[in-house]
């Protein structure tokens, strides 16, 4: 993606995708436009005012007329000021609020896209495209715009300008303004490419300083600082070369600039000066000329540089755009959505109460990225109430039967009826407002215990909360700490142990109360203490619950009323703990390795 920001070409189709969010400030846009030309106006009269008051005062040596010519002047320059005032207010409010509505955009429709989608997309992407592309592309649609608009007003009126004072010293600087582009439009891409480049190695070696330091005691155990230092050493001098490159491009297109330019400048005082010998031309032109010749060349370098930098946008506009276009997997139909609501707008009033019988209907599913089906004619009804376990080695694919039981994913062919309906006949919101699902590896938010129990009930009083907790024994969590349940749990509950943190999100999911329960490993990181509390917890709130207990220790699962053995991605038996015993089989198997482990490390332990 780097590459392509340096090289791509300028392309319309990706920058009308921006149209819609650049619709609603064109009215802003256009006050923009009109007061850049009431601002260049006046910049390109400048000149003329200088010309009128050497022909006027100087040449005739004479005040006639001087006071008015002031006031108009001044006046002049006081509505540039406040032009100038204005536009750069307007161009703020572009670049902070078109900022912000990009960002509010992406993170909405987050919101809808499915859980598959952030299965695959790296956290670290998402960052970029919701902060850094979208803060690019609000500074450079609003200042650089401005700096387009204003070189390119200004170089228009200059050359109009100098057009109508005299047309044959005009082309002088007008021959040279296109070698000045030219030179800009070459240089500046590649001074560009190598400047990014510079940066984009420097963030590398930035990491690999903090990550020399941060993993000190690993690199001397394993005895790597000899990699480390030529690793380190590569990336700076990778750096190095790019901006001696960049230093070296800089160094010949600047005076080359100066070049042209200062020629322009001799070749127009050489002719003016002749002709103004000759008679041809008075003195004051002439010297109009030169502010213009002199100032005409910087806005050019302007226009042509911007140029460079608006192409090089489109990888980021391409980033969020894509982004936004980005479908859900999981979708609810416009008929569905007009009866029950979305996820901004849920219509609560239509929504059925939910008793947890799940059916699952002659299903058929492969994931998206998938080659070949994780399930084939798969048939099993779950009545209301009922606990299932799944379980089977790590990667085996256990969580394939709860994803689409909870609508993560639908099936690729066949049906799963929630309550004898198919599911897909009612919205997603519906479902999961049902579910409470807890995590192997908990997330807490940043705030304190009782914000983060909240979660699960918004509108949850203090004693509903302290209720939840003591429920699952969370409030010995509280007991430990400072303030109680204000205390802050830090970033993403980094103050708390995980066994800790997990006591936190199983209260969330009790207080939100739900119809279908769903265990994700939540008691396999956790320690024997923590297990106890949880476990003694279990048996009660799982009552006339519909639950799913996706279970690394097979000893948690033992009560459950069915047991799904999950074994390469598919389902090889299923039956009861002691049906399955029985049979002698891989339940069996994993069963007797995992008593015999954790055997050995109670002897171990004691």
């Amino acid at each position: 993606m780097d590459e392509q920001e340096y090289t791509k070409e300028f392309d319309l189709s990706i920058w009308k995708r921006l149209l819609p969010i650049l619709a609603r400030y064109k009215w802003v846009y256009a006050a923009l436009i009109l007061a850049e030309l009431v601002w260049s106006g006046v910049e390109v009269m400048v000149p003329l005012f200088q010309r009128y008051a050497i022909a006027e005062f100087i040449g005739k040596s004479a005040l006639t007329g001087f006071v008015p010519f002031l006031l108009f002047y001044t006046a002049a320059l006081v509505v540039q000021f406040f032009v100038s005032v204005g536009e750069s207010q307007a161009t703020t409010y572009i670049e902070m609020y078109l900022g912000r509505d990009m960002r509010r955009d992406l993170f909405r429709h987050l919101q809808t896209l499915s859980l598959s989608y952030y299965n695959v997309t790296p956290v670290g992407y998402l960052i970029a495209r919701v902060m850094s592309d979208t803060n690019r592309i609000a500074g450079m649609l609003a200042w650089a715009f401005l700096d387009i608009l204003s070189s390119s007003c200004y170089v228009v009126g200059a050359l109009a300008a100098m057009l109508l004072l005299n047309w044959r010293l005009a082309l002088v600087v007008i021959v040279i303004v296109p070698v000045i582009a030219v030179l800009t439009a070459w240089f500046q891409p590649r001074i560009l490419h190598w400047n990014r480049r510079v940066r984009k190695l420097n963030s590398r070696i930035t990491g690999a300083f903090n990550e020399g330091i941060t993993g000190a005691k690993t690199i001397k155990t394993l005895v790597m600082e000899d990699r480390s230092v030529r690793d380190f050493e590569a990336a700076t001098g990778e750096m190095y070369t790019a901006g001696v490159k960049a230093a070296k491009l800089n160094a010949m297109f600047i005076p080359l600039v100066m070049f042209f330019s200062s020629a322009a400048v001799a070749i127009v005082l050489l002719r003016g000066g002749y002709m103004t010998a000759d008679g041809a031309l008075e003195i004051a032109t002439l010297s109009a000329f030169i502010t213009y010749a002199v100032g005409i060349f910087e806005p050019v370098q302007n226009v042509a540089s911007s140029i460079a930098e608006f192409i090089s946008l489109q990888a980021s506009i391409e980033r969020v755009t894509s982004l936004l276009a980005e479908e859900p997997m999981v979708t609810d139909t416009p008929e569905v959505i007009a009866k029950y609501g979305d996820v901004f707008d849920p219509k609560r009033e239509n929504w059925e109460p939910l008793k947890g019988d799940i059916e699952f209907k002659d299903v058929t599913f492969r994931y998206p990225d998938g080659g070949e089906n994780v399930l084939e004619h798969f048939d099993l009804h779950i009545p209301a109430g009922t606990t299932v376990a799944i379980v089977g080695e790590t990667g085996a694919g256990k969580s394939t039967l709860v994803n689409l039981a909870c609508r993560f994913f639908e099936p690729t062919e066949g049906q799963i009826l929630i309550d004898g309906r198919d599911y897909r006949e009612r919205s997603q919101l519906w479902l999961h407002s049902n579910i409470g699902y807890v995590l192997q590896n908990p997330h807490l938010f940043s705030g304190s215990v009782k914000e983060n129990i909240r979660y699960g009930k918004l509108n949850a009083t203090d004693a509903e909360i302290e209720a939840a907790a003591r429920a699952v024994s969370a409030d010995t969590v509280v007991g430990k700490l400072e303030n109680g349940w204000d205390s802050d749990v830090g970033e993403e509950g980094d103050r708390l142990s995980t066994g800790e943190k997990q006591l936190i999100s199983f209260a969330r999911a009790v207080l939100a109360d739900p119809r279908i329960f769903v265990l994700d490993e939540a008691t396999s990181s956790i320690d024997t203490q923590t297990e106890q509390y949880i476990q003694n917890a279990i048996d009660h709130l799982l009552k006339d619950r519909t639950s799913f207990l996706i279970a690394h220790r097979l000893s948690t699962i033992r009560k459950a009323d069915l047991i799904l053995v999950v074994r390469d991605g598919k389902i090889v038996e299923r039956g009861t703990h002691m049906e399955l015993l029985k049979r002698r089989g891989y339940y069996h198997d994993l069963y007797s390795r995992q008593f015999a482990e954790e055997s050995a490390a109670r002897v171990l332990g004691a």
